[in-house]
């Protein structure tokens, strides 16, 4: 990490707001690089000489924007922003694994049940047929990212003991890895539980994802609605010109 430089840059603008744009300017350069502790307000203060007040609303403003991300006891952060390529199905698991971090999983249900209405028709399964409930947090590096909220006919998944960090290997070892699927993302705000769990704010961007993937045979395996943390996230999808 470089060294931060302050200077001030217009009069007519809020010296909070100079910093935020000082801030955002050196990390966009990689001065302050992504994942990199920020100096301490203190330290802020002593390289811009303006006072704790004004440091500490400059902060707030890039938190607010997903530019910074602050951690309970451990400091203010630069974020790291990851793009997920729209075009591409693959696990959460292995994109963590191919940016180099270690992907983990944090458990809150998984369960045999019978499907609702609407899960029944989307896997094209009877009413009467047993569904997986799997609902489990998702962690890169430590850190929480993504809630997800999965169901599968039970007959792809028959042993939930040995379920590891990747739903995908799993099905995989059985035979019956995903191939094709459809995904639709919207924008939308935290809940006070999913703010809880994924450790933002209350009313924080998130996207929210559906997702259903079917076999080589055509036949629906999964039915996932997940909570991605919308400071951390952009979907990326390539664009060619139609002829």
């Amino acid at each position: 990490m470089g060294e931060f430089v302050w200077t001030r840059s217009d009069e007519g603008t809020p010296l909070y707001l100079q910093l935020a744009r000082s801030l955002r300017e050196q990390i966009g350069k990689g001065v302050l690089e992504a994942g990199s502790a920020l100096p301490s307000e203190r330290d802020l203060c002593a390289l811009a000489g303006l006072s704790r007040v004004t440091v500490r609303k400059g902060i707030e403003q890039l938190i607010d924007e997903g530019v910074l991300v602050r951690r309970q006891g451990s400091g203010t952060f630069v974020a790291r922003r990851i793009e997920a390529p729209g075009e591409k199905l693959s696990s959460f698991s292995d994109e963590t694994r191919l940016r180099g971090e270690n992907p983990g999983v944090v458990w809150i249900s998984r369960s045999y049940a019978r499907p609702t209405e609407e899960e029944a028709s989307v896997l094209g399964i009877t009413a009467s047929e047993r569904v997986v409930r799997l609902s489990r947090v998702r962690l890169a590096g430590g850190e929480p990212l993504a809630i997800e909220n999965a169901v599968l006919p039970a007959e792809f998944l028959p042993d939930l003991e040995g379920l590891g960090d990747s739903l995908y290997e799993a099905l995989e070892a059985h035979g019956h890895r995903p191939v094709s699927g459809t995904q639709r993302v919207r924008a939308s705000l935290a809940t006070p539980t999913e703010a809880g769990i994924l450790c933002i704010e209350h009313n924080s961007e998130v996207l929210r994802i559906e997702r259903t993937t079917t076999t080589t045979d055509g036949r629906a395996i999964e039915f996932t609605r997940s909570v991605y943390r919308g400071d951390r996230y952009e979907f990326v999808t390539e664009l060619r010109q139609v002829s």
